[in-house]
């Protein structure tokens, strides 16, 4: 069920208008991907507010008059597939770096130059999704 300026969920009622608009227009934007509400809330909050620090005077009138249920569902992006998927850590040979990387991602989430900077960034990435950090050493990674 997509939200809108009258329906919201109970924690963004104390976010300023421009920012729990956006926080709105996030959420439904995540659900119409497949994600799950429980998750979504959160970061749409998260991202509303970092939005909200960075824009222009026109951007957040712009969001006030935004129709917030009209999103259509990508195409290319994982979304929710990658939701839940395990975070691999495993040396690029071709950036000479360590990546962090999803199974099942076409992209690296990262690239870095110390294993255990990469892993670092792995766990958190796990531990946000409830899933598993696998390593992998230079050897295994050919």
């Amino acid at each position: 069920m997509p939200f809108d300026r009258r329906n919201y969920p109970n924690s963004m009622k104390n976010l300023d208008k421009e920012v729990r608009d956006k926080a709105i227009d996030i959420i439904n934007a995540m659900l119409k991907e497949g994600y799950d509400e429980d998750n979504a809330i959160p970061i749409a909050i998260s991202q509303a507010k970092d939005w909200a620090n960075n824009a222009s005077k026109a951007e957040l009138k712009e969001i006030r008059k935004k129709d917030l249920k009209d999103h259509e569902k990508s195409k290319n992006k994982p979304g929710a597939r990658l939701q839940e998927a395990n975070v691999g850590v495993s040396y690029n040979y071709d950036k000479e770096k360590w990546q962090v990387k999803s199974q099942k991602a076409t992209q690296a989430e990262g690239y870095y130059d110390s294993k255990k900077d990469a892993k670092k960034r792995a766990e958190e990435i796990a531990e946000n999704r409830g899933s598993k950090v696998i390593t992998k050493t230079k050897e295994e990674s050919k």
